[in-house]
């Protein structure tokens, strides 16, 4: 495991509050335990954002039939969609949840080219609500694989997660399960995937980012 370079300017800054609020607090003519309590938010969260920021290490699963899942969380949409910013034509849509104790980090669900990306500014409507794809913050990417398809992956903002991170360059060659991006601190990623794929998750299923199967491709 090790921490991602998104993180470590968060735990800089939260090092250093830590350190100023201790030093303040020991010039504070007050009891022992009140700064003990003026403390412990600032030492609690310098535990945290390592947790937060955590790549765990994987062996990735590498199939250029199967897509596999770009995030950690749980599948919470499976179902068919009418594309309207890129296919304009009728697709699956798999849907996966990211809470703030997830992995954060997004991952390509296939190998091929970067045919698209565009970053959408939107709202921060909760994640799991069915109108977030559509109308919250979030950054759309297409791969276009060997055999000619094309599979879209979104990040998507939420009401806690106000910063997405993407990688991407139009053009460029990228392999499965390599890094796509960020997203500070959760939130959702959608795959949007032809109608002709076959569905291997299921939904309220925990998914790995690197492991597991979302999907096979004809």
């Amino acid at each position: 495991m090790y921490i991602h370079r998104e993180g470590k300017k968060a735990i800089v800054t939260i090092s250093v509050i830590l350190i100023v609020v201790a030093v303040i607090t020991v010039f504070i003519p007050v009891e022992f335990i009140f700064k003990l309590i003026i403390l412990a938010p600032f030492v609690i969260l310098f535990l945290l954002i390592p947790w937060f920021f955590r790549i765990p290490s994987r062996t990735p699963l590498i199939d250029e039939n199967i897509v596999v899942s770009p995030a950690d969380g749980k599948v919470v949409v499976i179902e068919k969609i009418n594309e309207t910013e890129y296919f304009k034509d009728e697709r699956i849509q798999v849907s996966i949840f990211m809470s703030p104790l997830n992995v954060h980090q997004n991952t390509y669900p296939v190998s091929g080219t970067i045919t698209y990306k565009k970053y959408h500014k939107g709202n921060y409507l909760v994640a799991w609500h069915p109108k977030s794809s559509q109308l919250n913050e979030r950054c759309s990417v297409v791969i276009k694989r060997a055999k000619g398809t094309e599979i879209m992956v979104k990040q998507i903002a939420g009401a806690v997660a106000r910063r997405i991170c993407n990688y991407s360059k139009p053009g460029s060659l990228v392999n499965q399960c390599d890094e796509l991006g960020f997203i500070k601190f959760g939130s959702r990623v959608d795959v949007i995937l032809p109608v002709s794929a076959k569905i291997l998750c299921n939904l309220n299923q925990v998914s790995k980012n690197r492991i597991t199967k979302i999907a096979q491709l004809p």
